[in-house]
């Protein structure tokens, strides 16, 4: 069997949430556009802030989640969303990759740590593997 069908096929059937936090709209736009091929629900913002008061009325199966954000770091809000929200998956998501903040996002609970630029393919294995 073709890994790459059975990859698309099981996420185009669900009715999976996902949080987009990243303060670069066009990543945002990207990230939405392929997961809505998907039939994948999203919601993005730009900000920590937004993110803690978006969680507070919709709780997503994953979160993409930018590190450098206007009002902090994402590193240091993994902790609030594995305290509060613990079935959520973490994907950081990163354009400076430094063996320093891959140990601390895995330290701090992120699930999966991701470089920009990225592939279409590599959201797609990270949403079916936080889903499985």
């Amino acid at each position: 069997m073709n890994r790459g069908k059975s990859i698309t096929h099981s996420i185009a059937h669900s009715t999976l949430q996902v949080l987009i936090v990243d303060d670069e709209v066009d990543i945002c736009y990207l990230l939405t556009g392929m997961l809505r091929q998907k039939k994948i629900r999203t919601t993005y913002v730009n900000t920590l802030s937004d993110a803690e008061l978006l969680l507070k009325k919709e709780i997503p199966q994953v979160v993409f989640l930018d590190n450098h954000l206007p009002d902090g770091l994402g590193l240091d809000f993994i902790s609030y969303i594995k305290k509060y929200y613990p079935l959520t998956k973490i994907a950081m998501i990163t354009a400076n990759d430094t063996y320093a903040d891959r140990q601390k996002a895995a330290h701090e609970g992120a699930d999966f740590f991701v470089s920009k630029p990225f592939s279409r393919q590599t959201i797609y294995n990270i949403v079916t593997e936080a889903t499985s």
